[in-house]
């Protein structure tokens, strides 16, 4: 009955959240995100009041340098990509048409087989159009869902506020809840808390380095090849490495179409993209995620994926950010379920 009880309670407990979530979720936007940031920079934070800066100051200090960087790149990065978005979007028809002429070339005749129909007839143009505006649709609606009342302004002077007063009293909080456990079962709770931590920390900070290393290099890559929107299509390269596989490889198809489309009949610049994509997914999984990530978070790319498409389309942008900690936490659940199953007499068959 014990059992029973502290089942309901936690299931209740997950009910509640979820409506929760699900009821205020166009409010929430600046508070989760706060939450996230005070979470990614709790490490440092703790780090620095080791070497004998108050805790206050240590928020402060690294509150300021969040701010510069944030500045920083709402200036300098920011209309860069704006112009860049707009200019693709604007010229996917063309590129588009472009595909379709080098594919329905003569001296390919081996491509109209495959396919089975002449590429000529296809109107790759509209089709191509209509994707590009489903595509500003579906972002408009993320957006939208994530943002609601809440403005741009209220998201950047808010979060901030948040993150600081959060990062400053972070072990008192930590402390409070650890006090609200139940004692006979805190040891495994704690435990639990700990592997959490461990995947959704060492997934996040892992992978939000790899992010930008990545992103740099494909920039600097593309940028000295000559590729249109390099900037663009290298930084958002770098900025979907965060699911492993999935983003380099949209990177790796987005970049070669513009070469080709670019540079075509010469072919060695599209086999510098080529070999620029390759080489970076070779260091990324191979010396960046084995070092920065390493094997024992445990977020398999299908289910991130699922995660990260599954809380967005619910929450918006607030399910988007939690999506990786909920994933992980639930992954982490699900572990320790199997270990217990496989102590238990329905799996081992014998009465103890």
């Amino acid at each position: 009955m014990n059992l029973q009880r502290q089942v309901w309670f936690w299931l209740g407990v997950l009910a509640a959240v979820i409506t929760f979530i699900w009821l205020l979720h166009e409010i929430l936007l600046p508070f989760v995100a706060g939450a996230a940031l005070a979470y990614l920079l709790n490490p440092l934070a703790n780090r620095i009041e080791r070497l004998g800066v108050n805790r206050f100051m240590a928020t402060f200090l690294m509150m300021a340098v969040f701010a510069l960087a944030v500045v920083f790149f709402a200036i300098r990065i920011v209309p860069v990509l704006a112009v860049q978005i707009a200019s693709l979007l604007e010229n996917v028809p063309s590129y588009a048409t472009r595909l379709q002429e080098l594919a329905a070339d003569p001296n390919w005749p081996w491509l109209n087989k495959v396919i089975g129909t002449s590429l000529a007839d296809i109107q790759v143009s509209a089709y191509a159009k209509d994707a590009a505006s489903a595509f500003l649709v579906f972002v408009t609606s993320v957006w939208s869902g994530g943002r609601a009342i809440v403005s741009l302004f209220s998201l950047l002077v808010i979060t901030p506020v948040v993150a600081f007063y959060l990062l400053f009293d972070w072990q008192r909080i930590v402390a409070t809840v650890d006090s609200w456990l139940p004692r006979k079962d805190a040891d495994t709770i704690r435990m639990l808390a700990r592997e959490m931590d461990t995947a959704i920390a060492g997934f996040i900070r892992g992978q939000t380095l790899i992010c930008i290393i990545l992103g740099t290099l494909y920039v600097i890559g593309f940028s000295v090849i000559g590729l249109n929107y390099g900037f663009l299509i290298g930084f958002a390269t770098g900025l979907g490495s965060f699911v492993p596989y999935v983003g380099s490889f949209a990177g790796l198809l987005v970049a070669l179409t513009v070469a080709v489309v670019q540079f075509w009949p010469s072919w060695l610049p599209v086999l510098a993209v080529l070999g620029v994509c390759l080489a970076l997914q070779v260091v990324e999984s191979y010396v960046l995620s084995p070092y920065l990530v390493g094997p024992s978070v445990g977020l398999h790319p299908v289910w991130l994926m699922f995660a990260l498409f599954a809380f967005g389309y619910l929450f918006g942008l607030v399910g988007l950010i939690v999506a990786i900690p909920v994933s992980a936490a639930v992954g982490v659940l699900v572990r320790y379920a199997m270990r217990r199953y496989r102590e238990s007499t329905l799996y081992t068959g014998c009465a103890r």
